[in-house]
């Protein structure tokens, strides 16, 4: 039976495990302290104030965000010191800048001098983004419009320093791979920095992170502070490269059983793609998970059982194809628990985390915002 305060709650929820949020927080928290950083995290995926408190150990810091909605709640929240990690689009630096009005230390990110321009107009601070791996956006570290960018910048005083985000570390498996990345995410950074150094201009933040290379890295000489996002919760696509284990992950979606098809080994559920959203981001690795593997009410993995397709309220059930042994007998009205393949979008269909509080007692609500 699943625990008392689980079965109250109507399903589809979204459940979070705060003993083991709480011991993924530190386990990278201590990473950081060790490689002399200080740690700058992302709270894209987790858009709540109760869960930043528990990253900040309830003294607000420097955080990471991915939306200017991020950042006004954030601020609201008492954290001043905000990265706003995408490439700035110039027609939101009016909101930039009331924020900063307001006393909010926002800086913004960009890679070409089009952004440079109506930031140095804008008089906002700025971060240039390398390009680490070919993953995304940035500037080559050896690109002659590095330092061009920096002048425009550096021109108006709004320059601040480089980052970079080695995402295609998403793409490999192990620890030893994952520092590999690291490293190249590191020497790229701090290429770029000496770039703008030796050309006189400044660069005192140099920040680099992904959440695979931040747990991986062993040597961050050079580099003065690591991002990293979904490491407090983790999920399967964090697990299938080997960052985390199955059971560090702390986020999951409570779902009832509703029907069978016996004669296609199916189990239907309440949980459909709009609560486990579309992202099939393990797909592609060695053990394909489906929409989610499925866990009891108590939260333990059932073997080889996964969602293995989903309509937008239907999740289907199965076992994984390719493996042995019979599905278990799961009952209407039976509660389960799905991991959950990337938490961030996951997260993103719900509006609140029922979460399961480390030191025991009554479930709690935490809420959770949405939108840019």
């Amino acid at each position: 039976m699943p625990p008392p305060d689980l079965a109250a709650l109507p399903t589809p929820s979204l459940v979070l495990d705060e003993a083991r949020m709480l011991r993924n927080i530190h386990r990278l928290s201590a990473h950081a302290q060790a490689l002399n950083v200080s740690l700058r995290p992302h709270l894209k995926t987790a858009k709540s104030a109760e869960v930043a408190q528990r990253l900040s150990g309830g003294v607000p810091g420097p955080v990471t965000v991915s939306t200017l909605a991020e950042a006004e709640v954030f601020f609201d929240a008492g954290y001043a010191d905000i990265l706003y990690a995408v490439g700035i689009a110039p027609n939101k630096l009016k909101r930039v800048a009331a924020l900063r009005a307001r006393g909010c230390d926002l800086t913004v990110i960009l890679d070409n001098a089009v952004q440079a321009d109506a930031v140095a107009r804008a008089g906002v601070p700025a971060l240039i983004e390398i390009d680490s791996d070919g993953h995304r956006g940035g500037v080559a570290p050896d690109d002659a419009a590095l330092t061009a960018i920096g002048g425009i910048l550096h021109q108006a005083g709004v320059l601040r320093g480089v980052m970079t985000h080695a995402g295609e570390s998403y793409n490999v498996s192990g620890r030893d791979a994952h520092a590999e990345f690291a490293e190249r995410e590191r020497a790229a950074a701090v290429a770029a920095a000496e770039t703008l150094r030796a050309a006189g201009l400044p660069c005192d933040v140099v920040s680099v992170g992904s959440t695979p290379t931040a747990h991986a890295a062993r040597d961050l000489s050079g580099v003065t502070e690591l991002r990293a996002g979904v490491y407090m919760f983790f999920d399967l696509v964090m697990a299938g490269i080997g960052v985390c284990d199955v059971d560090d992950i702390a986020l999951s979606v409570l779902t009832t059983v509703i029907g069978h098809q016996p004669a296609r080994g199916w189990t239907l559920v309440d949980a459909g793609w709009m609560a486990m959203s579309r992202d099939r981001g393990t797909a592609a690795q060695a053990v394909d998970q489906g929409y989610g593997l499925v866990c009891d009410a108590a939260g333990r993995p059932l073997p080889d059982l996964i969602v293995s397709s989903a309509n937008q309220e239907h999740g289907i059930i199965a076992l994984r194809p390719g493996t042995g042994g019979t599905a278990p007998d799961l009952p209407v009205g039976t509660q389960l628990r799905i991991l959950p393949n990337h938490a961030c979008a996951t997260a993103a269909q719900h509006g609140r985390y029922h979460v399961l509080p480390a030191a025991g007692g009554a479930l709690q609500t935490w809420p959770r915002f949405g939108g840019w």
